[in-house]
């Protein structure tokens, strides 16, 4: 993996509308909410190296979503005639959420999208029946998407660890072979271009016969590592120009997540599916209670979003 050379500068991030040099910290605006993600809980099978999640088999910071939870915001989609057409669910991993079927059925039953951030491990092939039977009744409405952090089997599980690969692949070729709408996700912390990763991961799906196109951003994706202590630069209002970049394009200004914390009450609505223990980002319970503008008040901000050009949305 390279290597991170530069502690982020203790004086950056601290003021949510003025920058480290006195500059006006840029901000996004809710345009159109088109995907609201849900965080099913900070449990997960495995423990990654440098998961911004922090997920693992013992962090339960963030609770399972209920099938209720995720019905009532729902509802308020419907109630309030908002223009979602995707619900994505991330963790953790979704799979060990008891209620995940249901969710499932629910969203698709509604007439909306689901996409669905795995591991394609144990958790997911525990529930293939049940899989198989949403994909008789939906198609293609729901996609998954597989974690594949290197298309090795020793860098996967430099990050995974050991013996993650094998069950992973079994997971992936399962997919396959029974047409479900797939993508895969990987990882830039390694020392090579982008036009290599693409050409490895493609040698990979030609072994495996896996129907992903390599070259496609949106069918794997290839995100940027996010480390909150390495040093990056905030972004001003003037970065947009200068970059080239637009304010619309950005994760935030077209998503949402819940997310529910240990201990509260009821869920709280963040920006971004990067920032899911930040209370400074909190937007409210509702989804109306949302529409807010969102200050680039942290590394992510910058090194994912607008620097990485990443988004955690599969168009």
């Amino acid at each position: 993996m390279s290597v991170t050379s530069r502690a982020l500068d203790p004086r950056k991030f601290r003021d949510p509308h003025i920058t480290a040099d006195g500059q006006q910290r840029a901000v996004v605006a809710l345009t159109h909410l088109t995907t609201l993600w849900f965080n099913t809980g900070s449990l997960c099978n495995i423990t990654c190296v440098n998961c911004y999640m922090d997920s693992s088999p013992k962090n339960d910071a963030l609770v399972y979503m209920t099938y209720a939870e995720v019905q009532a915001y729902l509802d308020e989609i419907d109630r309030e005639k908002m223009h979602v057409e995707e619900i994505a669910f991330t963790g953790g991993e979704p799979f060990m959420n008891p209620d995940i079927i249901l969710m499932l059925e629910e969203v698709l039953a509604r007439g909306y999208k689901a996409l669905v951030l795995s591991n394609a491990m144990k958790p997911m092939f525990n529930k293939r029946d049940e899989l198989l039977a949403i994909k008789q009744r939906h198609g293609d409405a729901l996609s998954i998407r597989v974690s594949v952090d290197h298309f090795t089997r020793q860098r996967h599980e430099d990050i995974r660890g050991k013996n993650t690969w094998p069950p992973m692949v079994d997971g992936l070729r399962w997919l396959a072979e029974n047409n479900f709408k797939l993508a895969v996700a990987g990882r830039t912390c390694w020392d090579e271009s982008e036009e290599q990763g693409r050409a490895g991961y493609g040698a990979l799906f030609e072994v495996e016969n896996i129907p992903v196109n390599p070259n496609d951003p949106a069918s794997l994706v290839l995100f940027p590592e996010m480390d909150a202590d390495v040093d990056v630069p905030e972004i001003t209002t003037h970065c947009w120009d200068i970059l080239g970049v637009a304010p619309e394009t950005m994760m935030c200004a077209s998503s949402r997540m819940v997310v529910k914390r240990k201990g509260a009450d009821k869920p709280v609505v963040m920006p971004c599916t990067l920032l899911p223990y930040d209370t400074n980002f909190e937007l409210g319970h509702d989804l109306a209670q949302s529409d807010k503008m969102v200050k680039l008040n942290h590394p992510h901000c910058a090194k994912f979003c607008v620097l990485g050009g990443a988004s955690c949305s599969p168009d």
